[in-house]
């Protein structure tokens, strides 16, 4: 095998929550680029079906858009089991799907952190859940955990995020461990400031937009796109030997 066929995912089945915008959408149009077939979440099933049916023009490759709450262990469940009953087998979990909710504590409600911490944390860990016996059976698996440089590092009003994302990066560490003799891979992607929709509160006020490029050492934000053949390393046998890894993805943030 080629170094360049090591990055190829034909015949692998990826699952992507979140998928049908933001960087969720980067990630399944990369996985897809190189030849998975690619089911994708939101909330709401058009979105959903309409970012499946894009795809499959676009790349060819067979794909499926499914409405689900991920924070809903009943929902989780149908979901892995209709992957299964549409394509016969589940390789790779992109778990994506996150909201943020900003604010100094005390302007904060316990439904927010609530909220926050559902979709963020007990959200992986329910799709985990639900892969894990699909993935063992096959002996081959790659979890990502889309976490964040803030799980790594603290900005003020993000009590809630900064807990979930750190949370995930554990879990994911913690899930390496469990799962490292079973052929599953289990690693945290954690980017920095991305000009998704998320951040579109930042991104639209000049000044706060001008502030937080001022703090990256590349001086700019990431371009969603950019993520792409990270995505594809991280669900493929390139990156056979890497588990309960944290991949930092920040224009150098972080190193300061």
């Amino acid at each position: 095998m080629g170094v360049l066929d090591r990055f190829r995912l034909d015949g692998r089945v990826a699952l992507v929550t979140g998928g049908a915008r933001g960087l969720g959408q980067v990630f399944a149009d990369a996985l897809a680029s190189a030849g998975a077939s690619v089911v994708l979440t939101a909330r709401e099933l058009e979105p959903a079906r309409l970012a499946a049916e894009r795809l499959h023009r676009r790349e060819g490759v067979p794909t499926l858009g499914v409405a689900v709450d991920v924070t809903k262990s009943g929902e989780v469940d149908t979901l892995v089991a209709k992957t299964l009953d549409t394509f016969g087998r589940l390789d790779i979990l992109v778990n994506n799907a996150g909201i943020n909710i900003r604010g100094p504590i005390d302007g904060l409600k316990e439904t927010d952190f609530d909220e926050v911490i559902a979709t963020n944390l007990k959200g992986p860990w329910l799709v985990c859940r639900a892969v894990a016996e699909p993935m063992k059976r096959q002996k081959w698996g790659r979890v990502i955990n889309v976490s964040s440089m803030l799980g790594e590092v603290a900005l003020a009003e993000r009590t809630p995020y900064c807990a979930s994302k750190g949370g995930l990066t554990l879990m994911t560490q913690s899930l390496a461990l469990e799962w490292a003799q079973t052929g599953i891979n289990v690693n945290a992607l954690c980017p920095g400031f991305f000009a998704t929709e998320i951040n579109k509160v930042l991104l639209e006020n000049p000044v706060t937009r001008a502030a937080f490029v001022a703090k990256v050492p590349m001086g700019r934000w990431g371009e969603p796109e950019e993520l792409g053949p990270t995505i594809v390393f991280l669900a493929s046998e390139a990156s056979s030997y890497m588990t309960g890894a944290t991949l930092i993805f920040d224009g150098g943030y972080t190193a300061q």
